[in-house]
């Protein structure tokens, strides 16, 4: 059976180059049916397990797209073929490829498909190289804020924001869900605000941030009570040591870092 798709495959490659060739009667290549014939080939050696053969077929598919001026489905086979070296377990080289198609995808006009992508990517990576899964799931963000759908937004950032804290890269963390919070503001999802609200005070660091991240309004309006500004960070800089945080806050936020942290990571 698998020799009969390998067969397959190299008939549908042969088709394809002669597609591509030119004479005195054709002067011009069909890249159409060259495609095509690649997309058949890739199926088939990709039915018989010859993933490296179906990733070069996809390669080539995409080229002959390219070629015919036809972005999204070069964008596709790009990424078939990405999805080929993922069968292969070269998750890197894989991402690269189906990064390329997320561009190919935006500059056709289909950012949807785009975010999509991009979002597979970050999955397939999440495992092997968190920091490049915060970028792709960042970016997949982006791509969504742009197209004004806030709610996929703020899901991608949390997958960001939690891999960051998991990575231990907590100045980064704290902007992540600041600006998570700032999205679910715009929502109107207040509960869901206030819930990450200790999350940044403990990804900034300390717990007199997570209190005071804690005790702001939720709309960030109002200011700084007396008492707080005395003992923020500031106003203790040059008055020597302060006394630690009173016992009942020190509860609080713990509590409150405990729940944080069941409930997102």
């Amino acid at each position: 059976m698998a020799a009969q798709k390998i067969n397959e495959g190299l008939e549908h490659l042969a088709k394809a180059e002669k597609c591509l060739k030119t004479g005195f009667l054709k002067w011009k290549p069909d890249y159409d049916s060259a495609a095509s014939e690649y997309g058949k080939a890739a199926v088939a050696f990709k039915n018989a397990k010859q993933f490296e053969q179906a990733k070069d077929a996809c390669l080539r598919e995409a080229v002959a797209h390219e070629n015919n001026r036809a972005l999204f489905h070069a964008a596709k086979a790009y990424e078939q073929a990405g999805m080929m070296l993922k069968e292969m377990q070269k998750l890197p080289e894989a991402v690269q490829l189906i990064e390329k198609a997320s561009m190919m995808y935006l500059e056709n006009g289909t950012p949807d498909t785009a975010a999509m992508a991009l979002e597979r990517a970050g999955k397939l990576i999440e495992n092997v190289d968190p920091e490049k899964a915060v970028q792709l799931y960042q970016q997949t963000a982006n791509v969504f804020e742009n197209e004004e759908r806030l709610r996929q937004a703020v899901e991608l950032l949390g997958k960001a924001s939690r891999l960051l804290v998991r990575g231990r890269r907590f100045d980064e963390a704290a902007l992540s869900i600041q600006k998570e919070k700032n999205i679910y503001k715009e929502i109107e999802n207040y509960p869901t605000c206030y819930k990450l609200s200790p999350g940044r005070g403990v990804a900034a660091g300390t717990v007199v941030q997570a209190d005071e991240t804690l005790s702001a309004p939720v709309g960030g309006a109002g200011k700084m009570s007396s008492e707080s500004q005395e003992k923020s960070p500031e106003r203790r800089a040059g008055s020597g040591p302060s006394p630690p945080p009173p016992v009942r806050a020190r509860v609080r936020v713990c509590v409150c870092v405990c729940v944080w942290l069941c409930v997102w990571l």
